[in-house]
């Protein structure tokens, strides 16, 4: 079985599919064959996968062995509705089934595989399952991939605690934009002053990724 990370975030829009990409290339360059997966995707319409698509792209530019894959491999489960995978299915049961066995074909095709998880860890997948409930079941080692804004002090410290609370190991990252001139001011303080490794997706990733393949 390749080593599996699940990329979650505190959110959605934080950044999971930029940094699931920077993991891919950064393990490609260390001469591992890289996949990908995001087991749902919600809010495709027309057939337009906005995550899924970059994914597949990324993976078949970095390991020839995915030339052959198509977009539903890659999200095997879809809706068109933008929201939870609960709502956008209208309460549908999560088909591990499909999704075990697409993990399965990209498991052969690969050293890593990264999976791509929607929203945060409390979003429904559906009336059972949580999106931190799926982290268990594949037995994945966890990024959790929070934001630099004013509020990513409460909204880490929750996740993380979750993550502790279900015993899921983790590593957690920030992804700093443009407008986040401030972190270093306004939150940054509170994570040096309690002793958190602050690793940051543009400048880190090499640690991230280091860190989570040891896992």
């Amino acid at each position: 079985m390749a080593k599996r990370i699940f990329v979650t975030a505190t959110n959605t829009d934080i950044g999971k599919t930029y940094t699931t990409v920077k993991m891919l290339k950064e393990y490609a360059s260390q001469g591992l064959r890289v996949a990908a997966i995001k087991p749902v995707e919600t809010g495709v319409v027309d057939g337009v996968y906005l995550d899924g698509a970059m994914l597949l792209h990324t993976i078949k530019e970095l390991n020839p062995e995915c030339a052959d894959l198509t977009i539903e491999d890659i999200v095997p489960i879809s809706y068109e509705l933008p929201a939870a995978p609960y709502i956008a299915s209208q309460g549908t049961p999560f088909d591990f089934v499909k999704v075990d066995a697409a993990m399965a074909k990209l498991e052969a095709l690969c050293d890593v595989l990264i999976i791509e998880g929607a929203g945060g860890l409390y979003v429904p997948v559906d009336g059972t399952f949580m999106i931190v409930d799926l982290i268990s079941y594949f037995q994945a080692s966890t990024l959790l991939v929070t934001h630099c804004s004013l509020g990513c002090i409460n909204d880490t410290l929750l996740s993380l605690q979750t993550l502790k609370n279900k015993g899921l190991a983790h590593v957690f990252a920030f992804n700093c934009r443009a407008e986040d001139s401030d972190f270093s001011r306004i939150s940054e303080p509170f994570f040096l002053h309690n002793k958190y490794d602050v690793f940051k997706v543009s400048r880190d990733i090499d640690t991230i990724c280091e860190l989570l393949y040891n896992l």
